[in-house]
């Protein structure tokens, strides 16, 4: 790339820069609400004023409010080097206050309405609506060019020609005018020459843009980092941009939090605090504000406001424009409040098939109360009951033990059980188990899943009930009322099949007991698990219970993402089940061991891996769903996710499964019973079993698919300590970092992968919030998921590798 030429001389003046806007909804976002004038009177913030009579302006200079034209609604407004302006409601006229706040009208037609607005340092610039011509003051502009949208910087303009998705730039002192900013924009259009784009959004010496495929793309003068973006060019990671003299700023896609980049903001990208979302952002200068989702509260920061964030005094402003006109892509929740029954807000097209970060606010409301108050009662009330049923417990286990009535009364299998502190289910354990979680990653799942937009669907609206039915243990009698849907076998059989179940043939172990492979007179292989019968009495009888369990839920289950049951022997002691031979083994093998063969390379893509948790995710969709009564599995793991010869997932092991009522309800068996590392920390913590639990399983198993490590590992940065899986990843995903922890083998994901990674560890992160009623359902990650394996389809939707040909299902 060639060197640019000398920025505009006009650089040492004091600007604004907003982010480009268009015509259609692009990944540019829409006009602003909010403008910030950088003049010598001191930052000037302005933004228009939520749930009012009038759509006015309010701005905020030197901590003080005022209000400008209180009598008169606007419907977008922008920010210059010593003047702002805004566009009256209905488009007809333009408005602009000098540093004094001094009106003055450039702009009136009731023939032609104004559609999108942009200042720089002197240039004002705006399409019209029906024609999509560009119109600016201060300033010639081309002619008889229709534009996707316009963005004014610092002396030079740029716009996107709606016909070619071509970058077209001009000077502020005219289109032929022969000066320094004619050069520079001649300069940057060349640098977009090659690239069809959405939306261009222009700053000090230099300008980003989106491409069609969404990738942000930056062009122009770099001495202070102004076109280092992280993650440059990767589809769907921003949107928003604003931005500076030689800084820029971009709202994630995936967490609506703002990342930073260039001058002031080297170290990191470094921005503001975590667990911060926006709605929209601007820039001015040297800083930047945003408006917080939260609240619609207006937070600056930047080198230019003292790299500390603070709010600024304006009140709630409105998160977009209050239109008359009807809403494409649905209305923006509590529009009708947020504009005083005066016009909606249009939800933005590009956000509508996205998973909403935050919950809009209430205007008016108090906070919202802890989201562990539920929990820290629960926990009371467990410890107290607790306490008062021990002394019972002991008696009753003598009573049973003496009698031995309770012989008949199959116990729950408790395969990996923690111990559990009555006091605080959330500390850390010796033994293992997960550690707690921060209270920003508990704030963010408190609010995670209950925004939705009107008019859509969206991701995590779909709602399908359960069929309802009483919660237990599915019990079998006698094996022999299965025998019409499972074959019955003779130990005789499956002992010549197994080779004497040698050493050779064990390929693995489940909820009770060792499985091997085997091959059947009739040539068929299979996969058989043998209880333990050298157990003790108690632990017999659990095996006998999961034997139970299994026998009959697969006996009831068809499902081509969960491990048919082929049959079954019950002779004496020896209690045997046969299943479909899972040619590829478990997942978990695949993902930590090295002794599974050179297969396991085929799961070094992100497209097979997100093909594998959606095949996953359908199987326990199947459960809660569909299976009359809904079965909650209780054991999701990685290695209870199988894998036969064409790579298709399946779910086994339903030795600790219970039938369950409808999924949004919750039951609280005899005792918690999973695996450490993806037990339900709200299962574990107050034996509150709901299908969430088996969502928080699947978290975790996502994790495992995106960063390559063990649900507890030992980490080298803490001297060996157990380290918890959901507490390593879901910090970095929820500060936009996930591209750091995802697992080397497969690497960065390319551009039509890196939405659908970010998709897959979004839904991941609030499959594993710390309370059940902050998870998503199954059928909204199938959705999700399914709509991440979109993402990655190739021309031919399948996905290969050598002779091997799998199509998504």
């Amino acid at each position: 790339m060639t060197s640019p030429p000398l920025a505009p001389a006009i650089i040492s003046f004091t600007i604004l820069f907003l982010a480009a806007v268009t015509s259609v909804e692009s990944l540019s976002g829409t006009t602003s609400t909010l403008a910030v004038i950088s003049g010598p009177s001191g930052p000037t913030i302005c933004g228009i004023l939520a749930s009012q009579p009038t759509h006015h302006v309010v701005c905020s200079r030197n901590n003080s409010a005022f209000n400008i034209s209180p009598e008169i609604s606007f419907t977008r407004i922008s920010g210059g080097r010593d003047f702002f302006c805004g566009v009256r409601s209905g488009g007809h006229a333009l408005i602009c206050w000098n540093s004094t706040f001094v009106p003055k009208r450039l702009y009136y037609n009731e023939s032609f309405a104004l559609d999108n607005l942009v200042v720089g340092d002197y240039q004002i610039c705006s399409l019209i609506d029906s024609t999509r011509n560009v119109m600016c003051w201060r300033g010639e502009s081309p002619e008889r060019t229709q534009f996707r949208g316009v963005s004014s910087g610092l002396g030079f303009s740029c716009g996107v020609v709606n016909s070619t998705n071509r970058v077209l730039c001009w000077s502020t002192n005219g289109i032929n005018s022969i000066d320094n900013s004619y050069r520079f924009a001649e300069y940057m259009q060349n640098e977009y020459a090659n690239f069809s784009m959405l939306s261009i959004v222009v700053g000090g010496s230099f300008s980003c843009g989106f491409n069609l495929s969404g990738g942000l793309i930056c062009r122009g003068n770099n001495g202070n980092g102004e076109l280092d973006v992280p993650l440059s060019g990767l589809s769907n990671v921003y949107r928003d941009v604003a931005l500076g003299r030689d800084f820029g700023c971009a709202i994630r896609n995936v967490n609506s939090m703002v990342v930073c980049w260039g001058r002031g903001f080297r170290e990191g990208y470094r921005n503001v605090s975590d667990g911060v979302f926006f709605e929209s952002i601007v820039a001015g200068e040297d800083f930047v504000c945003g408006l917080t989702s939260s609240n619609f509260s207006v937070i600056c920061w930047g080198p230019g406001w003292g790299n500390v964030e603070n709010e600024v005094s304006l009140g709630n402003i409105l998160p977009g424009s209050c239109v008359e006109e009807e809403c494409e892509c649905g209305v923006y929740p509590q529009s009708e409040t947020l504009c005083s029954g005066n016009g909606n807000i249009c939800s933005r097209c590009d956000l509508v098939e996205r998973i909403p970060p935050v919950s809009p606010p209430t205007l008016g409301d108090d906070a919202p109360s802890s989201p562990s108050k539920e929990i820290s009662k629960g926990l009371l009330a467990f410890a107290i009951v607790g306490s008062a049923g021990a002394l019972l417990s002991v008696c009753a286990i003598i009573y049973c033990l003496w009698t031995g009535a309770c012989f008949g009364h199959k116990k729950i299998h408790n395969s990996v059980q923690p111990t559990i502190n009555g006091t605080n289910s959330n500390a850390p354990n010796s033994n293992g188990s997960p550690p707690s979680r921060s209270s920003t990653i508990r704030r963010q799942g408190s609010r995670g899943w209950s925004r939705q937009r009107s008019g859509t669907g969206g991701l995590f609206g779909r709602q399908r009930s359960g069929t309802s039915g009483l919660f237990g243990r599915q019990r079998s009698g006698t094996s022999g009322k299965y025998a019409e849907r499972a074959e019955e076998f003779s130990f005789s059989d499956l002992l010549a099949a197994t080779n004497s179940f040698s050493l050779e043939n064990k390929i693995g172990a489940g909820s009770f007991g060792v499985v091997y492979k085997g091959k059947l007179p009739d040539g068929r292989e299979v996969a058989i698990k043998r209880g333990d019968t050298s157990t003790i009495l108690k632990k017999f009888q659990e095996k006998e219970s999961a034997f139970d369990s299994e026998l009959a839920f697969l006996s009831r289950l068809h499902h081509k993402h969960l491990v048919r049951l082929v049959g079954y022997c019950e002779e004496g002691d020896e209690k045997l089940l046969v299943y479909d031979y899972m040619k590829n083994g478990a997942l978990h093998d695949h993902l930590h061991k090295n002794n599974v063969g050179n297969n396991s390379a085929l799961l070094n893509s992100w497209k097979m891996r997100i093909k594998i948790s959606l095949d996953a995710a359908r199987g326990i969709e199947y459960l809660h769903n569909y299976a009359v009564p809904p079965i909650i599995h209780r054991d999701i793991k990685s290695s209870n996710i199988l894998l036969d010869a064409n790579w298709t997932a399946r779910v086994s092991d339903f030795g600790l499964s219970l039938n369950g009522p409808e999924p949004d309800h919750d039951y609280r068996p005899t005792k918690a019973a999973g695996t450490v590392g993806y037990i339900d920390p709200e299962y574990y913590g107050l034996n509150v079993l709901t299908a969430k639990s088996d969502v928080y399983g699947l978290g975790v198993v996502l994790l495992e698919l995106l960063t390559g490590k063990r649900a507890i590992f030992k980490s080298d940065k803490d001297e060996g300590e157990p380290t918890s899986l959901v507490d390593f990843a879901v910090p970095a995903i929820m500060s936009g970092e996930l591209m750091k922890i995802l697992d080397s083998r497969v690497g960065l994901p390319q551009l039509n992968e890196a939405e659908a990674v970010e998709l897959v560890g979004y839904t991941a992160m609030h499959c594993v919030s710390l309370e059940g009623k902050d998870r998503p359902t199954m059928t909204d990650i199938v959705s999700n998921l399914e709509r991440a394996l979109f993402l990655c389809e190739d021309s031919h939707g399948s996905i290969s590798s050598g002779s091997i040909s799998i199509v998504s299902e």
